[in-house]
């Protein structure tokens, strides 16, 4: 019988004080039910009833950014396959000044407002609920088929590009307020791509990203549990680290030989909690229980409960056996 409730036992590792056994968290996209609210917070909920994880990171389809800007796509009815992308609104640097106003009661932003306002009616009042929102560096990028043009913009037009991100900075700061007046209790604020030495330099990312990035998660309320969550390899956690973004947890790829090893992150991250440890295309989605139950005490035994939350870099590829999850969520 567990002594805490999730949402006791994440503020506790948050404060960096020793919980009643270590927390975990896993995610994953359900392609097939993601093309309206209801099936997307049903999806979130029968998953969390399934394992009781400590929080909801909540999961949904990825472009719901960049719907209400033009964005078009053929939803998949399969569960294991991604929509499809049929249509991108921006294909020249004049298709900037096109890009129409959007606010959190636009058709896709407000669908997922009801889908986090489902979720917290309808889950427990205990469980630490995270809404996904990605950069508005991201959003931006996500209109364009190659992310390469954004690039040599930025670096051609900076001027121009500044004036996109501000405009989907304002929009995403509102809707960042509505998220929590939703019943989020914070962002899972993923920079995607875009915080990596494989896409753009660090001073870029400086002047493009971070600025944007901390209104938004500021815009979020000073009592938010956010997590950033830096995406891809060859990332920039080191020189996030440094940039006093406010959020409670931070998570990566560890398992990538480019990025930052967990228990180096432990050492450089002293005063956040960190989710991970779990490589969910190695042996959580190729393994067999037994091995990931040793995994797991591996990692019980390398780490402080007090700082490092179970969890995996990404979300998990939907192929994951339940049965592998299952013995994970045994072993904390």
């Amino acid at each position: 019988m567990d002594k805490y409730t999730p949402r006791e036992r994440i503020g506790m590792i948050c404060a960096g004080e020793k919980p009643d056994r270590f927390a975990a968290s896993f995610w994953r996209h359900f392609f097939h039910l993601e093309n309206n609210a209801e099936g997307t917070a049903e999806a979130m909920l029968r998953f969390q009833k399934k394992f009781n994880w400590d929080f909801m990171k909540v999961n949904p389809r990825a472009d719901f950014h960049i719907e209400d800007y033009g964005f078009k796509h053929t939803f998949s009815t399969d569960e294991f396959k991604k929509h499809d992308k049929t249509h991108f609104p921006i294909k020249k640097l004049s298709d900037w000044e096109k890009l129409p106003e959007v606010t959190p009661q636009s058709k896709a932003l407000e669908e997922h407002l009801r889908c986090v306002s489902i979720i917290r009616k309808k889950s427990d009042s205990a469980l630490p609920v995270l809404m996904t929102l990605f950069n508005p560096l991201g959003i931006a990028g996500r209109m364009i088929e190659d992310k390469q043009l954004l690039v040599e913009w930025m670096r051609e037009h900076p001027d121009v590009i500044h004036g996109v991100l501000e405009k989907i900075t304002v929009t995403f700061e509102k809707y960042a307020e509505e998220l929590r007046n939703a019943g989020s209790d914070g962002l899972f604020y993923a920079t995607l791509q875009w915080a990596s030495g494989d896409m753009i330099t660090w001073d870029e990312y400086k002047e493009f990203g971070v600025p944007y990035d901390l209104r938004i998660l500021k815009a979020s309320g000073s009592d938010s549990l956010n997590l950033l969550h830096v995406c891809a390899s060859n990332n920039y956690l080191r020189e996030l680290i440094k940039c006093d973004y406010p959020v409670s947890m931070y998570n990566w790829e560890p398992d990538d030989p480019t990025n930052v090893p967990l228990d180096i992150g432990v050492d450089l991250i002293s005063d956040k909690a960190i989710v991970g440890g779990v490589d969910m295309t190695g042996w959580l989605l190729q393994g067999y229980p037994d091995e990931i139950g040793y995994k797991i005490d591996e990692i019980k035994e390398k780490f402080d409960s007090s700082r490092v939350i179970i969890g995996p870099g990404c979300a998990i590829p939907p192929e994951v056996k339940y049965e592998n999850l299952e013995i994970i969520r045994k072993k904390l």
